[in-house]
């Protein structure tokens, strides 16, 4: 692959939008596919996506080599396929691409959140699906970036380095190859294991949302989620949140980024407490909240992100109250049973694995029951 890889955006959202466009504007032929042709009647109108932004280089009108909503034709001359949906939309995609996927596509999903790699692999493989194709995930997502018109988006922000890996792990070199002329930002994440336990979503997005449910619904969203939503006492159980994910990822062999760790890591953002830390990151101004709870980060970040990481540490010896009791509300607010509805073990086909058999599909891909 070279500076002309062939790209396939995977959703047409506030991401999808954003790098669809940006991969465009850096030159590379892009195709973007959503499953509503509607919603993306305008870009195909156009033959691209007007994006704004405050980084240099991310101005200007990105073409588009074509705009669809056939999955086969999105995936017909795909190099790489960048799936940018919320992750409870992976499992779908998986299915609706598992007939078309050929050798040698990599696929990465952006992000991963909890378990994406692995889910999206199993599925392919429960679908029949034959094809030699690399499943990858990243720890976050690249950009942080709103729609902001039915053809138009703009970028506050793209991350400094964004930890991505392959599954297998002996892969990743290969996609960080493929990616590289587009996005030097990625780096090795070791393995989806580590990627997963290092998700920051979980602990910066469901609990932020349900702990300022009054203010979200009482202005509709008009306050930047981060920095006013986030106080010294939402701080303080965020990074309750943070040192459980940290002993369940222990748990497992895995040594995960700490919050502080990930915001001077991604951000360059430093402080003497995760309050401080996150007040001094230029990228979350500007952002605002939700305009309601019916949003990704509790119906995404919740059944996605944080039911596995406690199911993880229910299975392997780790108490897990302050995820639990966020779960909990996540269920009450939207009379939801998140439980039920997430990436349990089953669903992930790893309910009957060890850690270290755990940790040989993941840095080998190899399975006990193969």
């Amino acid at each position: 692959m070279n500076q002309r890889t062939q790209y396939t955006v995977i959703g047409a959202g506030h991401g999808g939008k954003a790098m669809a466009a940006h991969l465009g504007l850096m030159g590379f032929p892009v195709t973007l596919y959503n499953r509503t042709a509607a919603h993306v009647a305008a870009i195909r109108a156009r033959g691209g996506i007007d994006l704004t932004s405050d980084t240099p280089g991310g101005r200007g009108f990105g073409p588009l080599r074509a705009v669809t909503s056939d999955i086969a034709e999105a995936l017909a001359e795909a190099e790489v396929i960048m799936v940018v949906v919320p992750a409870s939309a992976h499992r779908d995609i998986a299915m609706v691409t598992a007939p078309h996927l050929k050798d040698g596509q990599i696929v990465v999903l952006n992000p991963g959140r909890t378990g994406g790699a692995i889910e999206f692999a199993k599925v392919l493989r429960d679908q029949g699906c034959r094809a030699d194709v690399t499943v990858a995930e990243t720890e976050t997502f690249i950009y942080a970036s709103r729609s902001e018109g039915p053809a138009q988006a703009r970028i506050f922000r793209v991350k400094d380095a964004v930890p991505l890996a392959a599954l297998p792990a002996t892969r990743t070199s290969r996609v960080l190859e493929a990616l590289r002329p587009a996005y030097p930002h990625f780096i090795d994440g070791g393995n989806v294991l580590r990627t997963s336990m290092n998700n920051m979503g979980a602990i910066f997005h469901p609990a932020l949302a349900l702990l300022n449910a009054g203010r979200i619904e009482s202005t509709r969203g008009e306050f930047q989620f981060y920095i006013d939503g986030v106080t010294a006492s939402v701080a303080r159980v965020l990074a309750a949140l943070d040192r459980e994910r940290v002993t369940v990822a222990s748990a497992l062999g895995i040594r995960a980024q700490t919050a502080m760790e990930w915001l001077k890591m991604a951000y360059d953002a430093r402080g003497s407490d995760l309050n401080e830390a996150i007040h001094n990151n230029s990228g979350y101004y500007g952002i605002t909240a939700p305009a309601s709870l019916e949003h990704r980060y509790i119906f995404e970040d919740v059944p996605m992100s944080l039911v596995p990481i406690a199911a993880l540490g229910a299975r392997f010896g780790v108490r897990v109250r302050a995820m639990e009791s966020i779960i909990r509300l996540a269920c009450i607010v939207h009379h939801t049973d998140y439980w039920r509805r997430g990436r349990t073990l089953e669903r992930l086909g790893l309910e009957d694995l060890s850690v270290g058999e755990i940790t040989a599909y993941v840095n080998e891909g190899i399975l006990p029951y193969d």
